[in-house]
């Protein structure tokens, strides 16, 4: 089977990796008021630039800046949107027996892209350092919508006046990232794996959430985003089910969200993860158009150390093929490793025996 020379590529992965210790400690510091941010800026860049090499030496086409100048994968880049304020909450965000930092989004006034968003910084140093193809990984707007602890009403007052917002915002974000070089963007998204679980669906309708039509109301609100990507940019979604120190949040197969995720919308590639029986079967993937668009399977988890069984997860791939013709199949983790500055419980090692094994296996798989 020919090599993919676009991505998503056979080997992939999601963004995120663990932060190494210089980077843990900088930002302590940073925190404490013991450097300032210069000297946090020099720490970042070093470790950074470490990181870069160390993915393209195991043969990963796509690389990362691992999110390592950020605390949270999706609140830093709503708190440097106009018209959104990162603020202290009652409580964290609630996994097994542990909680995040208590803090979350609050749109406050007429969202938008500005144009010294720091993340087009962080970008612009990702690709200056690269031999390899640069990602970019930011939050979905649905996320923003789903996330949102209040929303200024004479702004915003229902659900078509929000998306317009998101959608107009992420399209000045979609251009900017564009003009900075970048090919290769990914959104982020939890959303739709919320609307897999039905204890979630009443948790969202409960916190005052109008969920009626919600699948099909993402769909076009991404779409509304896509609808000027330039043809030779790629833009590709993560669909997470929470990563937190190695826990999770919802369970549920794909199938409440399958036609108008893998059908509806109008992204290049979906990662998907699939590294539990939480996940459901592959059977969702039949909503998939046969033609470009790839399936991204997550088969190889990142909330533990142990290395997979090669074997299983060919298996795994030959099951998804049922569904999906093995050209539009790729292979990833099945998540971050470091989804918060705090990550997986899993060592360094690990986290790269892991990549290592994606790429061996891709290319036994497909050639690439």
């Amino acid at each position: 089977m020919p090599s993919r020379t676009k991505p998503p590529f056979r080997a992939d992965q999601v963004g995120s990796l663990l932060r190494t210790a210089p980077i843990a400690k900088a930002r302590a510091d940073r925190a404490a008021g013991r450097i300032g941010i210069a000297e946090l800026k020099e720490v970042e860049d070093h470790e950074i630039e470490k990181l870069i090499r160390n993915q393209e030496s195991i043969g990963l086409q796509g690389v990362t800046d691992g999110e390592f100048r950020r605390s949270w994968w999706h609140f830093d880049f709503f708190g440097m949107l106009n018209g959104v304020e990162l603020r202290e909450a009652g409580s964290g965000i609630q996994f097994q027996g542990v909680q995040t930092k208590a803090q979350a989004p609050n749109i406050t006034g007429e969202l938008g892209f500005p144009a010294d968003h720091p993340m087009l910084e962080h970008f612009r140093f990702l690709r200056a350092h690269a031999r390899a193809l640069p990602k970019m990984t930011i939050p979905s707007p649905n996320v923003l919508h789903f996330r949102a602890a209040s929303i200024d009403h004479k702004i915003y007052p229902d659900r078509e006046s929000l998306f317009a917002g998101l959608a107009e915002t992420w399209r000045q974000a979609v251009r900017a990232f564009y003009d900075a070089g970048c090919r290769y963007l990914q959104f982020d998204d939890t959303a739709w794996a919320y609307l897999c679980s039905a204890d979630e669906v009443e948790r969202a309708r409960q916190r005052g959430t109008d969920v009626d039509g919600l699948p099909q109301a993402f769909a076009g609100l991404i779409n509304r985003v896509l609808e000027s990507k330039p043809r030779d940019m790629t833009i590709t979604t993560h669909v997470c089910r929470g990563n937190f120190r190695s826990t999770w949040i919802t369970s549920g197969g794909y199938e409440p969200v399958a036609e108008a995720l893998l059908g509806a919308c109008n992204y290049d590639g979906y990662f998907l993860e699939y590294d539990s029986d939480r996940a459901g079967g592959f059977e969702p993937l039949r909503f998939l158009p046969t033609g470009a668009k790839q399936v991204v399977l997550g088969l190889v988890t990142t909330k533990t150390g142990a290395l997979e069984s090669a074997e299983r997860v060919k298996r795994r791939i030959r099951e998804a093929e049922k569904f999906v013709a093995l050209e539009q199949l790729c292979l990833s983790p099945q998540c971050g490793f470091a989804s918060t500055e705090e990550g997986n419980v899993l060592a360094a090692d690990e986290q790269w025996a892991k990549l290592e094994f994606v790429v061996r296996i891709a290319r036994e798989v497909w050639g690439d």
